[in-house]
Parts: structure tokens; sequence; C-alpha cells
């Protein structure tokens, strides 16, 4: 709507004028079922210029790439050839030398529209060096020292299939919003060889660093590569399960449920994909039958594992019990009652009234991640101890698990409902930051969705809202204040 244009318009300005001292803005042509195609070129000082075929970029938040690969589902070769023609020809009227990307908008009927060239190598360069064989930087520091391409363009072939997706510091929960504070605990899987595929880790942070509100959120790049589309998703969706991150929320869990949408794996994307498929924002995904009963599995195992260590700790007052087999797994307030019988390192759970099913794992406590075969089918979930239980977390999916006895299963069902406090007079900062600037004032009458206040984080800046109408009774915000997430900027009466 037209209100929506106007606060639109003045962040652009506002955006434009902090990063480029200019807040002129471009109306552009409106483009249906747009998608974010990019043609990677490469020249060298003598006036030989290549391409290397596309990358599709088309899965964007806040214009920001969020998955890549290369080559795109969407161009046939015909098109693939028209746009490295025109990249090239660009290229060469403004003599250029060393790795660029030319970037493109094309609709769906496969028109392309010239957007802007970046001189310089993108983030999503990987997909394009694991498609082609070549590597990007080792040509750019020839080129640079006075070399010609030893590159031809028939020489540029396509072998099998890239993804790449970017690891941010976001609380995919709250809107996006940065996670700011310490990598306490940072672990990738191993690249090389996983299953049909390979992966590889890009990344310029370690184990222990700091996240600050200063820089660009992103942590690593995780890329893999395989014979086709369907084996580089594959070998993706089980390298994100893989994944350790802790002390900061990481985008992981919405990147994986990005990965299980069949949309995504046919192909049928835009660069509106995110908002027509999360339209309320992302709030986890739903665990299939069989994912549930994997994480109700680990948790029980993991119970009685550290129940029977426990027991055999010497020096006991009182003697250490058989343990029993029947336990009831609360998953939420859902009892899943079930009997094990328990090994090191493996065990046997009968679902009651299902099936019985056998696990195997490695695992013991103090590691964060469980790699448990269930029946025949291996998988990775993160693992860790809370109050009362266990957070079991596999790709998008999490769950508190309680593994009590059948009569602390029964008393934890007649425990009433804890009620959140009520926080809706209270406008909090979301997330930590700077404040930009306030917009009330003490006594001003606000309604609900109207603007507050302006923090900006990681580069970004974010408009904070009103959720319900009132009159301001406190401000406590100022512009220039540091201010940490949950802190309370406005009250209302």
């Amino acid at each position: 709507n037209s209100a929506e244009a106007k606060e639109g318009f003045e962040g652009a300005r506002a955006e434009a004028i902090s990063s480029f001292g200019d807040d002129r803005i471009f109306i552009e042509k409106f483009v249906d079922q747009p998608r974010h195609i990019e043609i990677q070129v490469l020249g060298d000082k003598h006036g030989n210029i290549i391409y290397l075929n596309e990358r599709e970029c088309s899965i964007q938040r806040r214009n920001q790439k969020v998955f890549e690969e290369a080559p795109s589902p969407f161009l046939t070769e015909e098109t693939r050839k028209a746009m490295g023609e025109q990249a090239v020809a660009l290229a060469k009227a403004v003599n250029y030398d060393s790795a660029g990307t030319v970037e493109f908008i094309v609709d769906g009927k496969r028109n392309f529209y010239f957007l802007e060239m970046n001189t310089r190598l993108q983030v999503e360069h990987p997909v394009t060096e694991l498609i082609t064989g070549y590597d990007l930087v080792e040509q750019m520091l020839r080129v640079a020292a006075g070399e010609k391409l030893a590159i031809k363009q028939k020489d540029v072939k396509i072998n099998g299939w890239a993804l790449e997706s970017r690891i941010y510091a976001e609380d995919p929960y709250r809107g996006f919003l940065p996670s700011i504070g310490r990598l306490k605990r940072m672990k990738f899987p191993a690249e090389g060889k996983l299953d049909e595929g390979t992966v590889r880790i890009d990344t310029g942070v370690r184990e222990g660093d700091e996240i600050s509100m200063f820089y660009d959120p992103m942590i690593a790049k995780l890329i893999t590569h395989g014979k086709d589309r369907a084996t580089a998703l594959a070998t993706h969706t089980k390298a994100l399960e893989r994944l350790e991150i802790k002390g900061i929320q990481d985008n992981s869990p919405f990147l994986a449920a990005v990965l299980d949408q069949k949309r995504f794996q046919s192909g049928n994307i835009t660069t509106g994909y995110i908002k027509e498929e999360f339209p309320d924002g992302f709030h986890g995904a739903e665990a299939s039958a069989e994912v549930e009963k994997v994480i109700v599995a680990a948790a029980t195992y993991a119970n009685v594992l550290m129940r029977t260590r426990m027991a055999g700790i010497s020096g006991r007052i009182e003697p250490a019990r058989p343990q029993r087999r029947d336990w009831v797994a609360l998953v939420g307030r859902k009892p899943v009652p079930v009997n094990i019988d328990y090994a090191q390192g493996k065990a046997s759970i009968e679902f009651v009234g299902d099936k019985t099913h056998a696990i195997s794992t490695d695992w013991v406590p103090g590691m964060g991640l469980m790699e448990l075969v269930f029946d025949k089918t291996t998988y990775a979930l993160s693992i860790a101890t809370a109050d009362e239980g266990f957070v079991v977390r596999r790709l998008g999916v999490e769950a508190h698990v309680k593994v009590c006895t059948p009569t602390q299963a029964d008393l934890h069902s007649r425990l009433p409902v804890k009620q959140k406090p009520d926080t809706s007079k209270l406008i909090m900062s979301p997330m930590p930051g700077l404040v930009v600037s306030v917009a009330v004032k003490v006594g001003q009458e606000v309604k609900t969705g109207e603007a507050v206040c302006i923090v900006e984080a990681m580069k970004m800046q974010n408009i904070i809202r009103a959720e319900a109408d009132g009159v301001v009774k406190t401000v406590t915000a100022a512009p220039g204040a540091s201010v940490a997430a949950d802190e309370i900027l406005v009250e209302l009466a």
C-alpha cells in the first residue's frame, strides 16, 4: 500500500545516503517470476575474456543471497550461451581483466535483463569452481601477474552440480534477527567425500571467536557437489545434519527446512520464494512420524546410558537399583511410552502398541552430536541436556524430551501449563544493536504496527513497531545508545 511504499522509499534513501553518500533512487521495470542468475567472467590483460557458465542465486532474504547453485535448473543451453556472450561483450567494452560477475534478472519466459556487474570475486564463487574445475583465485593471481589465460571458451564444461548455503549468525525463529555472542562450539562436517557427494567448507572464524553487531553475520559457507542436482541437495542435507554451532543462534534449521521442500527440490524458485513459502516467518519444521521416533529413541538411550553410568559410581549410600525397561518420553506434553533393552552402544526400543526398532550409536555424554543408526538408516542429531530432559535437534526439527517413569509422566500430565507474562505494553529490542532514531515521545498515542524506533545491527536497520495500541508512558531508548536483546525501549500505558 501507499504507506508501505512511502516507508520503504524513506528507508531506501536512508540506506543509500549512509552507504554511498547519494540518496537518489532508481525506478526499475517490474519483472514477473524473477530469478537472479549471474554469469562468471574471467579476463586477462591481453584482451582474452571467457565466461564460466552461470550461478542461480534466487533464494534470497532482504536481497541477501541464502542459497546459490550452479548450473541453474532453469536455463537452456541457448539462454546460457546468450547470457554468457552478453556478459563477455560487457567485459570487453570496458577492457575488464580478472574475475568478475555480470548479474541478470531472468523472467518466467527466460527473458533476461542486466542488473549490475561486480568487479570482484563473489561469495558464491566455489560453486563455479566445483562444476568447472578451475580455481578462480589462482586465475586472478595469474592474470594480475600478466599471464595470458590458458583456458579457452571451448574448454569450459559443466561437471555435475554444486550447491552453496550461507551459514549466518541469525535467529530464524525471531524473524532472522542478528544473533551475537561467543562461538562456544563450532564444528563442521568433514570436508571431502560424504555418501555420493563431496563437502567443502569456507570460513573465516574459529571456535571461541566473538560474533559482534558491527560486521556481516556470515559465519561460513557450506558447499556440496554431486553428479546431479538431487545428489548435491542430498549431500547438503547430510552435511547440515552434522553442523554444530553453540553460543549463538544460526540459520541452519531454516536452510534444512528449505532443502526439504518439494518446490525447492523441483527447481521452481524465484526471488520471492522465502516470502511465498514462509509468509508468517519460520517457526521450525514439523517432525515426521519416523523422525519423532528417532528423537524419542535418542533421548531414551541417552537417559538410560547416563543412569547406568551414575549407577556405577562407587561409595553410594543407597545401592544401585537394576535399570527399568519401561519409560515414557514426553515430547513437549505428548507422552510416548517405550520399553528399552539397553547395552553399551546399542539398544532395542519398543514403541508400546507399535513396532520395535534396533539402534546403535557411539555417543557418550559430553558429545554434542549423536550419529544414530535407526534400523538401517543413519541420522545425525544434536543433543544437549536441559531441565528435566534433553533438547534434541535434527535439521529444522527441535524437541524438548523428558524421559520419565510412568508415575512421573502421570504427575507431569496433571501440572498446569505455565502462562507467559504479558509484555504487550513493553516494546523491547529483539536483538543487540545501536539505536538509530526514536520516533515517539512520552504522552504520544501509538497504534499497532506503528514504527517506534530503528535499531541497527550487522549493517542492517530494523524498524521496531508497536504490538498494541496505547499511549507512551516512558521512553528509555535514545539515539546512539547501545541496547541488548530484550531491553525495553518504550513502555505504553
